[in-house]
């Protein structure tokens, strides 16, 4: 259809041509099959919502309402396509009232925007410049004023509705939310999360024990557990590596070593190789909550926002409560997802922020990991030389942050000319820097006579390269590094590594576990008694089979077993598995006993955190 004759269209007919081909670079974006024809009984019932009631109520001003409203789904349509790419779930509201965080990770929010999303409001860039001509935005005006048939109008909206209610109601059910989404139509699915009752039927404390969880998880505890009290009075170092995947360890890409010094600690220690996230919407910061309570992330929100009111049962209590003097390192400022609030909810004695490391060789929004480690072993120097007891410090770093575009200046590698300007390649070169400052960081701690006196507990927090954010040329380097295409099980696979100088030998663990394993595993070693302390991970070193749901990256309902990958569908029927690399058979399946046990765990968590008592 030639231009102006769209222009001769009445506005209602108009945008919902707009807004649809918007709605189809969604679907093109978001959903396996692409585009489909439901798309049209699901999306434009919506976009007729919005112009039915301008058109009955709206006397003046009637064309400005209708460029509101444009604006206001094309902003929706926007923010769901970006979130999708880096998270791989449907944005809603209750992560858009997260957005003041966005700045401060703008780099990373430019780096998934593929040019053509931008195409996405280039109508309003055209029709600004159509309405400021004075002729054609006249005339516009005036086709826009005509009165609309109100009977007509009343019928359309009545009719509206009912698509609307009959694409929301049949799917409220759906498990996955992509799948949900895609039947419900991506803006039904929005207005139904807003006005979704979102509060569980709590379980009572009271019917809440260690017994019921560790039955859900079906393990019980040993009588005389392996490696109790081996590390007792050792001082407790836990380093949280930012964006490190397990695929990083003994990597070599023409014969060059990436991670030389996490690969020496694994190969000399204790290495846990199918160990998985279970991070959520606060990423770095959720990584921080549950290992330090081995709680599960809230449904809705980030740890930090949702639970930093309460008392959390905590390591860093568990640990003063044994002598422990308790600190956290971190080179941004302690305000950026509420981390002052997570802090004294977990009861640590001490944090260190930006206020502490100051400014100096900053990349991205705080200083370097090299200034973080050496300021870091400074203090733990410090303290250890002044006599005070052993010490609990969590240590963050921040580096390796998406999108990985670290300066010329942190270079410690060349890239094959293949690797070079993509996403993968920046990833990889970033995490050798990292991998260089943790070489300097333990070669530093061992000059000071720490390291002899100490157990390091090394995870990385959340994955690097989300499925949803690659290109082509990014899948086949990964398959490249794989050999065999990148999965789901691949991308949320991160490693741990406990070392300890007497005490860890070189043995490779390779039962499944995940962060929220982390506290019960730690507390064994150093012989801190978990009894009348309600936890949902289980200690790796005595337990060989797990249970392991999961809350983001992934469709609520997902979870990981033994040795498969369970996401579900609808719900759990119309689910698909995914055996975990070098663990689980073609045939590998969870079984729908799990996945009812799996969301069981989840309601327990969420039913137990959220009526613990309030900080005062």
């Amino acid at each position: 259809m030639h231009p102006a004759r769209l222009l001769r269209m009445r506005p209602f007919f108009f945008f919902t041509l707009l807004l649809l081909v918007k709605s189809a670079l969604a679907y093109f974006v978001i959903f396996d099959g692409g585009l489909s024809w439901t798309m049209l009984v699901t999306e434009i019932p919506f976009f007729w919502l919005l112009f039915c009631l301008i058109e009955l109520f709206a006397t003046k001003r009637k064309l400005g309402l209708y460029l509101a409203a444009n604006l206001f789904v094309t902003g929706i349509i926007f923010a769901v396509i970006m979130y999708y790419k880096y998270y791989g779930v449907i944005v809603t509201y209750h992560a858009l009232e997260q957005v003041n965080q966005v700045t401060a990770v703008k780099n990373s929010v430019f780096s998934l925007l593929d040019p053509y999303y931008l195409l996405i409001f280039l109508d309003v860039i055209v029709l600004g410049f159509v309405i400021f001509r004075k002729q054609t935005g006249l005339h516009w005006k005036r086709i826009s004023m005509r009165k609309a048939n109100r009977k007509v109008v009343t019928a359309l909206l009545v009719f509206s509705l009912v698509l609307c209610f009959f694409s929301i109601y049949p799917n409220r059910a759906s498990m996955n939310e992509i799948v949900k989404a895609e039947d419900m139509g991506i803006l039904n699915y929005e207005l139904y999360t807003l006005f979704k009752n979102n509060n569980e039927d709590l379980i009572h404390p009271d019917e809440i024990s260690q017994g019921t969880i560790n039955t859900l998880k079906n393990i019980s505890e040993p009588a005389q557990p392996e490696y109790w009290n081996a590390a007792a009075g050792k001082n407790l170092i836990v380093l949280q590596l930012e964006a490190f995947q397990n695929f990083l360890i003994g990597l070599k890409i023409d014969g060059q070593e990436i991670t030389p010094n996490m690969n020496k600690l694994a190969k000399e220690n204790f290495y846990f190789s199918h160990f998985f996230q279970q991070v959520g919407q606060g990423n770095t910061s959720d990584a921080e909550f549950v290992v330090n309570t081995s709680f599960y992330i809230p449904p809705q929100g980030a740890a930090t926002q949702v639970y930093a009111g309460k008392v959390l049962p905590s390591l860093p209590r568990l640990m003063g409560k044994n002598g422990y003097k308790t600190a956290t390192f971190h080179t941004n400022v302690v305000e950026f997802w509420n981390r002052s609030g997570l802090y004294k909810a977990l009861g640590f004695d001490k944090y260190y922020d930006q206020e502490f490391f100051g400014t100096d060789d900053t990349v991205f929004f705080g200083p370097a990991d090299e200034v973080l480690y050496r300021k870091t072993a400074e203090e733990l120097d410090r303290m250890d030389r002044e006599g005070e007891p052993p010490f609990y410090s969590q240590v963050i770093s921040m580096t390796a942050h998406h999108p990985f575009t670290i300066p010329e200046r942190k270079y410690k590698m060349k890239l094959p000319e293949r690797y070079e300007g993509t996403f993968v390649g920046d990833y990889i070169r970033a995490q050798n820097y990292a991998d260089f400052a943790i070489g300097l960081f333990i070669d530093d701690l061992k000059k000071r006579g720490i390291w002899d006196n100490s157990m390091l507990v090394v995870y990385g927090d959340h994955l690097g390269l989300p499925i949803y954010s690659l290109h082509r040329d990014d899948k086949d380097l990964m398959k490249e590094i794989y050999g065999h295409e990148y999965g789901y099980a691949d991308m949320m696979n991160i490693p741990l590594i406990i070392a300890s100088p007497g005490i860890t030998t070189p043995q490779e663990f390779k039962q499944t576990g995940a962060q929220v394993d982390v506290l019960p595993t730690v507390t064994n070693l150093l012989g801190v008694s978990l009894e009348d302390h309600i936890h949902f991970g289980q200690d790796l070193l005595n337990q060989t089979s797990n249970l392991l749901p999961q809350r983001y990256y992934l469709p609520s309902g997902s979870l990981i077993t033994d040795n498969a990958m369970f996401l579900p569908g609808t719900g759990f029927e119309d689910g698909s598995n995914y055996p975990l690399p070098g663990l689980g058979q073609q045939d590998s399946a969870a079984t729908s006993d799990q996945f009812d046990r799996a969301l069981e765990l989840l309601l327990l968590s969420d039913s137990y955190v959220s009526q613990l008592p309030n900080l005062e």
